[in-house]
């Protein structure tokens, strides 16, 4: 990897945690020697490791030092090159990815049949679409981190999928967030996320794997 490249990686790792506290409502990151560590102090999500570039030496340092269950390691780097790394008592969720998109102001209207609802409170930007009878439809959030918009908790109840409730969400807080000033969106998305985030046009940029010390 180019130091470019690294550079670019880093800030978008940098922009994405500290999107995510503030989404989120803990304590600001700490920075580390090998990244950034947030103490989220929830049960079974005690704190988040999240590591940049990690190396077998590192994740051995780090295991070896962490001795309370639910903590996780955020890292960028795929499963299949991480798993061999972790010693026993680690267990790896499903895959996630790191992805970037540029932010536009595109209007998007809720679907008939469907209301959408914008709220804002302590920096956290929350769109909803709800059916005729109050529902949450589909929901998503966003923080705004500097030149970054992190896009955090957009899901679409499972009987409303398919009817492009997610795109209206997507667009929303998008055009949300170029009005604050942000110009690329990050997010860290499931496998099905992805799917959506790149039919708007969103980037891969990494490969994540989130394990978690189970004691």
């Amino acid at each position: 990897m180019t130091k470019a490249l690294e550079s670019t990686r880093l800030d978008t790792v940098r922009a994405w945690v500290d999107g995510w506290t503030v989404s989120r409502g803990t304590p600001p990151p700490v920075t580390e020697p090998w990244g950034l560590r947030v103490d989220t102090g929830l049960p079974g999500h005690v704190a988040r490791h999240v590591v940049p570039d990690p190396t077998p030496a590192l994740i051995q340092r780090l295991t070896s030092a962490i001795k309370v269950p639910g903590t996780w390691l955020k890292l960028c780097a795929p499963a299949e090159l991480i798993a061999p790394w972790l010693p026993p008592g680690w267990a790896i969720d499903p895959p996630e990815y790191l992805m970037t998109g540029t932010l536009t102001r595109e209007h998007a209207a809720a679907p008939p049949g469907y209301t959408l609802a914008v709220t804002t409170r302590a920096g956290v930007t929350v769109a909803r679409l709800l059916t005729d009878a109050g529902e949450i439809a589909a929901r998503g959030q966003l923080a705004t981190a500097g030149w970054a918009a992190v896009v955090d908790r957009v899901e679409t109840a499972e009987n409303h999928r398919r009817r492009g409730l997610g795109v209206v969400v997507m667009k929303t807080l998008a055009a949300t967030a170029v009005s604050r000033g942000a110009t690329t969106g990050v997010l860290v998305a499931t496998p099905e996320g992805r799917k959506l985030y790149e039919s708007l046009g969103w980037r891969l940029r990494s490969p994540m794997t989130a394990a978690v010390f189970t004691g």
